[in-house]
């Protein structure tokens, strides 16, 4: 018997066909966009920015951290300096390239085993007013990069923000309300963007870095040395000042040699520990962590409005990495989307002496407060219940059924399902699976991402044109027939018929 909900010929076709789609619409973006429509192709250019101030405060898509002027609030302005920033831009148009700017790339979708009912491999988009479908003969993935976020006590307030956003708040849009900053990291990108705020007149009040060199080009941290600017090296984050606009101060101490290397065992004993710990006392920040020995503890304290996160970025492949594809003829990524992830050895490192004075309260994951303590503990967010049974688990129990993946993690706790959709917590989940099962940050899988990979108002989303074959099977399930007994039929002779014939025993 055919299955009458069977999806096969019921997609629609895309609303619009394009010979090439670039996403993205800085440097690298734009010159594909004019070189291919220079080539007789109809080309497509979409950038999500001018992103609205509310997602903007979301931080999504770079870590803006809350040091954003009012002027994000206004988008004809947001537009009018996107433009200004990026001249190409207005040189795609008179090439003839369909330019959208404020237009998110949510979803990814190329011919798989999975997805053999589409009539063309689309690109899913969403405005401010709607979403559409479109085909495409080739796609360029010009997405660029985001920056690597790990916590410390504190990150969670205003003030705290990274490279790239820091970099767009200043450059692109011109909204920028930070006046003294500290840097963490002293690579490339940390010596480059100290530079960029001291020709913005920005003060810097210093660069900390974990390592005991500094990690960039020696010309660069001359130039950054030549302006005033100290470069603490072997430094951590001990704590956080704040006050009623966010960050007011931090705190800084020498890194403590680490421990010797742990054991399974030993690092199943301390997650149960730090876990029952945080369950007596769950508000207490002032519970002392695991920092340096008594009388070598000697601390730096530095007035600053914002401690600007530049450690490295990763590239922002979420389209890809969703889709479940990989490069090839018909996908093609370029610019910082085509870089490689950062070292994880450098990341581990960073992340090992933030943890030396982090507290069980110390939250990991923003959108969902979810704390260290939470995470070691494998518990769900605290507005929902933990009965015994939840409560007695553990990093440790979870490891009894093989290494812990962050999908688990995800899962069973909800740090990364926020609306900043992991762009906070990501990495610093997996450095901290990293270091709780005593294994380098390299073997501990990436975490997934799943479309929408940008955050969608439901009601833009569910406005499509759906075909009516599709809208008569809505009420089941994947259109399994033994699972579910459509509603049409339940009460009338015919449910009979279905249960007999294709076993639907199971109503909606």
């Amino acid at each position: 018997m055919i299955d009458i909900h069977a999806i096969d010929g019921k997609l629609g076709a895309p609303d619009e066909s394009f010979d090439v789609v670039v996403v993205g619409a800085g440097q690298a973006g734009t010159a594909a966009a004019i070189e291919a429509a220079a080539g007789g192709a109809s080309v497509l250019l979409v950038d999500e920015n001018p992103v609205a101030g509310a997602l903007i405060g979301s931080d999504v898509p770079y870590f803006y951290g809350g040091r954003m002027s009012a002027a994000v609030q206004q988008p004809e302005r947001m537009l009018e300096q996107m433009v200004a920033s990026n001249p190409a831009i207005e040189a795609a148009f008179e090439a003839g390239v369909d330019v959208r700017l404020a237009t998110a790339a949510w979803g990814l979708y190329v011919g798989s085993p999975t997805l053999r009912a589409l009539p063309a491999p689309m690109l899913g988009l969403a405005d401010r007013e709607r979403a559409s479908m479109i085909g495409f003969g080739r796609v360029v993935i010009a997405t660029g990069a985001r920056d690597v976020v790990l916590g410390f006590p504190g990150w969670n307030q205003p003030g705290v923000m990274g490279a790239q956003g820091f970099a767009a708040l200043l450059t692109r849009y011109d909204a920028l309300a930070s006046r003294r900053v500290v840097i963490l990291g002293s690579g490339a990108l940390a010596l480059e963007t100290a530079l960029l705020a001291l020709a913005r007149g920005i003060a810097v009040a210093a660069l900390v870095e974990v390592a005991d060199a500094v990690q960039g080009q020696a010309e660069l941290a001359a130039q950054v040395a030549a302006a005033g600017v100290p470069i603490l090296l072997a430094h951590t984050i001990a704590a956080t000042r704040g006050g009623v606009d966010g960050v007011e101060g931090v705190t800084l101490a020498p890194v403590s040699p680490l421990p010797p290397a742990r054991s399974p065992a030993q690092v199943g004993a301390q997650s149960r520990d730090v876990a029952r710990e945080a369950q007596h006392s769950p508000e207490d920040s002032s519970a002392p962590g695991p920092g340096p020995s008594p009388g070598k503890d000697v601390r730096t304290e530095i007035a600053c409005d914002t401690l600007i996160l530049a450690l490295g970025v990763t590239p922002a492949t979420e389209l890809l990495d969703a889709a479940g594809t990989a490069p090839g003829e018909t996908i093609t990524l370029i610019g910082d989307a085509a870089l490689p992830r950062p070292g994880p050895a450098y990341l581990q490192a960073w992340a090992n002496a933030l943890a030396q004075h982090a507290t069980p309260d110390t939250i990991v994951c923003q959108c969902e407060e979810v704390t260290r303590a939470d995470l070691l503990g494998v518990q769900p967010p605290r507005y929902l219940d933990r009965p015994a049974a939840m409560a007695a688990r553990s990093l440790a129990s979870l490891r009894g059924d093989g290494p812990a993946h962050p999908d688990q993690i995800k899962r069973l706790t909800r740090a990364g399902m926020g609306q900043c959709q992991g762009r906070r917590c990501r990495d610093q989940v997996a450095c901290l699976l990293a270091e709780q099962q005593g294994v380098p940050l390299a073997a501990v899988p990436i975490a997934s991402f799943r479309a929408p990979v940008r955050p969608v108002p439901l009601g833009i989303l569910a406005d499509w044109n759906e075909r009516a074959e599709m809208t008569a099977g809505w009420d089941v399930w994947f259109g399994i027939p033994t699972q579910w007994t459509p509603y049409a039929v339940i009460g009338t002779p015919d449910e009979a018929e279905h249960v007999a014939r294709l076993g639907g025993n199971m109503h909606v």
